[in-house]
This record gives structure tokens, sequence and C-alpha cells, in this order.
């Protein structure tokens, strides 16, 4: 984006679209994905978070999985898929984000992670999890993974 753009957007107070990083992971066996709860609200959401200094996106999507939900595995280096939502702040406004979002072929789970006592978990049919969430680019990745071509 243009410097002009920016400051342009800036005066017209639009904020930048800002990025995160997601990974839907996934149980090779059944094909369940499994859902986290937020924090703050306690909704179903997958693994998220900003991207990482040092790491790939895919990567700070693995380790978004590992520090939030406790799995490991292989995260896929393309792109599942990608939406925008409203990223509600602390300070009671909302901002806009694009979430890139990345496979995880889950390995193994733990229970000692870094957020444990901060969340729950819990796998779903891909279109079950769909049902659950409540942005609609996600509800749309998520059933995807339903069809027999999925990932």
């Amino acid at each position: 984006m243009s410097v002009w753009r920016r400051t342009l957007d800036l005066l017209l107070g639009r904020r930048p679209v800002l990025m995160q990083v997601g990974a839907i992971c996934r149980d090779p066996a059944s094909g369940n994905v499994l859902l986290i709860t937020s924090r703050d609200t306690g909704r179903w959401v997958i693994p998220k978070g900003w991207p990482m200094e040092g790491r790939t996106l895919p990567g700070a999507a693995a380790q978004e999985a590992w520090e939030e939900a406790g799995v490991r595995g292989r995260i896929r280096p393309a792109e599942l898929g990608r939406f925008r939502y409203r990223k509600q702040q602390d300070q009671g406004y909302a901002v806009p984000v694009e979430m890139r979002v990345y496979l995880l072929s889950v390995d193994s789970v733990s229970d000692r992670f870094p957020e444990a006592r901060q969340r729950k978990r819990r796998w779903f049919a891909p279109v079950e999890a769909a049902c659950m969430v409540v942005e609609p680019g996600l509800k749309q990745i998520l059933a995807g993974l339903d069809r027999p071509d999925a990932a």
C-alpha cells in the first residue's frame, strides 16, 4: 500500500487491515478438527495469533496451535483459506483483521501446554465445527473439509 493511500485512510478514520494466522488442527485418522474456547467470551475458535518474527506464517500458526491447544503436528505451507473478521479490542472498539488459515495434521496432543488453564478444547466433525464458530469465512473453510476431495 502506498504512503499516500495509508495517509488517506488515516485521515478518513479507516484503519488498515491487520493480519493474523490460524491453524485448523485435524486428526488424520478421524478427520475431526479441534476447536478451542476464546479466553474472553468462551466461544469456539481455532488457535490463532499474530505473525511472529523469525517464523514463517505457517510456522507461527503451528506455534499458536501448541500454545493455545496443546497440539503438535505437520503444518502445510500453503494456505487452506483466508477470511476477514472484526477483532474486538479491550478498549471497546473492533479492528478489521484478515485471517490466513493453515492446516495442521495433528501428531500429538498434550494436556500440559501454555494456555491449558485458560481454554477448553474439543474435537468436532468439520461440518459440526462449522456450526460452532461465528465467523462466516471460517464456517465456509471448515464446512469445505467435509468434501471428499478436501485436504
